[in-house]
């Protein structure tokens, strides 16, 4: 099983849709994690999905405490990518069937979904800086992720 992102209440479609695109190209699933800042069909996030929408393995739960018994049921780890992470990224040692949460744009997680982690990760940014774009961070951290584990889709032959 392949790691997967989560999407915490995200808040710009166009990111969202970005995100769900990478998951489709990567053979992974997506959760999103409801009430989202805007409407699952908005058209930023059918554009930036583009056609790979209809690929893409996505799930909708209507809360968070809906997604934590799913997590739980499934027994997956929830690893949270905060700025307020205490290891980075690349020192992490993913495992298949990690969920990746990615916080909204505009706030991240509440302290009770925070204190919910099993782990919390960063990316380290040169000083001054406060973050990167989240469809960014999540595709660098999934990347990671996929690479730890061997879980990237098979390539064509030839």
């Amino acid at each position: 099983m392949p790691p997967a992102l989560a999407l915490y209440q995200p808040d710009i479609a166009k990111n969202a849709g970005t995100l769900a695109r990478a998951a489709a190209c990567l053979a992974v699933p997506l959760h999103i994690i409801e009430p989202a800042g805007f409407p699952v069909g908005d058209a930023g996030f059918r554009r930036a999905g583009m056609d790979y929408l209809d690929r893409a393995a996505i799930r909708r739960h209507s809360s968070f405490a809906a997604f934590e018994s799913w997590r739980r049921s499934e027994g997956r780890r929830l690893v949270l990518c905060t700025t307020r992470g205490s290891q980075p990224y690349t020192g992490f040692a993913f495992a298949a069937g990690d969920l990746l949460l990615l916080g909204r744009e505009s706030a991240g997680v509440p302290d009770a979904v925070h204190g919910a982690a099993d782990a919390r990760i960063v990316i380290p940014l040169a000083p001054g800086a406060r973050s990167l774009n989240v469809a960014l961070a999540g595709a660098m951290i999934l990347g990671e992720a996929l690479r730890q584990v061997g879980a990237w889709p098979a390539a064509p032959a030839g």
